[in-house]
């Protein structure tokens, strides 16, 4: 198995849990056509990250977390939009694309984890604003 950059977990770990499902709302400047629909200049655009990041017509297997989807790609900006595209994207995109690494790397090298119980976790998404987990994630860690 060969070696994963940090820019991988971290890109896929943003495409599978978005920061929030909404993007930030927009507003077309002139009249367009959006995915076949007409939309009038002045038109207030909501685009949904998360159904984008979870489409088949996008992504091979879109519920799979798989990191190494990355390896050796140029992913299309308007395919991994998980903190915007364009000039209203958000300015820490690029920090938090490596600090998700950075603390996921921390948290593996700084403790043992241990699972409470040998059921399967479920990973059911929530209904809020940032998608928390339905159930939350129970587990056990001790210092190395």
């Amino acid at each position: 198995m060969g070696l994963v950059s940090f820019a991988q977990p971290s890109r896929e770990t943003l495409r599978c849990y978005p920061a929030a499902p909404m993007l930030v709302p927009h507003e077309s400047s002139d009249d367009c056509k959006i995915g076949g629909y007409n939309i009038p200049r002045g038109t207030i655009l909501l685009v949904n990250s998360w159904a984008v990041h979870k489409d088949p017509n996008v992504w091979d297997d879109p519920t799979i977390f798989k990191p190494e989807r990355f390896k050796g790609l140029q992913v299309q900006p308007s395919k991994l939009i998980p903190l915007g595209m364009g000039r209203r994207s958000c300015p820490g995109s690029g920090l938090a694309q490596r600090v998700v690494g950075l603390a996921l790397g921390s948290l593996i090298q700084s403790f043992d984890w241990k699972r409470i119980s040998e059921k399967e976790i479920d990973l059911a998404e929530g209904t809020r604003v940032s998608i928390p987990k339905a159930k939350p994630l129970e587990k056990t860690c001790f210092r190395n």
